[in-house]
């Protein structure tokens, strides 16, 4: 297990330190389409030189380092506890080091141990699969753009949304309207429609996984996705709420089955610190390569 610890421990500094180089060329390219000399320009000039500083200290993005949220493609046959066991140990030397920031509370006390490990934290999903590869995906979500997720139900009177497509497009484009500068931003949307209310946000945040630069294998909602981003983008709102063309560096969506009494819309927010790595372990739990 010492070469899985070693190996989770390097997920965690590179996913806090570093930002995916598809969200990075994201940010470039939108500070080249703000008006130089903008209040917009400025702050992606700092994200940009925030971004340099922390990839060549090996030090955290933000302060903030987030929920840490482990997505794990494992074989059949893997001891899930054994493994649980060995990422809080992670997470608890990562803390150590400084790669992760103090700052998981317990939620009635308010204590903080300095482990960032407690009951929810650090948070595994499991997901088997018959192949023999091991995969290890990462996101670290910061409690601001957490703050400014939201979940609708449709139909929805006061947006005139109702249960179809142009409905989930409505209330996903007030979620934007609604966090302003809030969150980060320019922020990412992972948004699920359907689901039940617990289900539908878990749905949501895996769309952080995808490359941005990907398209979804659904028409409907691959031209979704797109309109959301360039209607989003023209209303003003800007990189950290300063007005400008960039909003939004992406929008992912995924629909999952519902009951017919039911029908969400599950928006989760990812800031510009858009924390999210990965790698494939060898049979000896050393990193083989990396997924983004």
């Amino acid at each position: 297990m010492h070469s899985l610890l070693e190996s989770l421990i390097e997920i965690i500094r590179r996913t806090s330190a570093e930002i995916p180089d598809d969200v990075h060329q994201a940010i470039l390219k939108s500070l080249e389409n703000e008006k130089k000399g903008t209040i917009a320009a400025s702050a992606l000039n700092i994200i940009e030189r925030n971004i340099e500083l922390a990839k060549r200290k090996s030090q955290p993005i933000c302060q903030d380092t987030g929920s840490v949220l482990f997505y794990v493609d494992a074989p059949i046959g893997l001891d899930q506890v054994a493994f649980e066991e060995t990422a809080r140990e992670a997470v608890k030397q990562a803390t150590k080091k400084g790669y992760l920031r103090q700052n998981s509370v317990d939620s009635l006390t308010g204590k903080n141990d300095g482990t960032n490990c407690g009951p929810g934290a650090p948070t595994l999903h499991f997901h088997q699969h018959r192949g023999s590869e091991l995969r290890v995906r990462l996101v670290l979500k910061g409690g601001g753009c957490e703050n400014v997720g939201a979940q609708y139900s449709l139909p929805d009177e006061g947006l005139g949304a109702n249960r179809d497509l142009d409905g989930c497009r409505r209330v996903i484009l007030d979620a934007v309207l609604q966090a302003q500068g809030k969150g980060c931003g320019p922020g990412i949307l992972g948004v699920c429609i359907g689901g039940d209310r617990a289900t539908g946000f878990e749905w949501s945040k895996t769309q952080f996984l995808r490359r941005l630069e990907d398209v979804n294998p659904v028409p409907e909602l691959a031209a979704l996705e797109q309109e959301i981003v360039k209607t989003a983008n023209d209303l003003g709102i800007g990189p950290m709420g300063f007005g400008g063309s960039t909003t939004l560096l992406g929008c992912k969506i995924c629909a999952v089955n519902r009951v017919p009494a039911s029908y969400f819309v599950s928006v989760s927010y990812m800031c510009w610190a858009y924390r999210r790595q990965g790698a494939t372990l060898d049979a000896d739990g050393r990193i083989a390569g990396w997924l983004y």
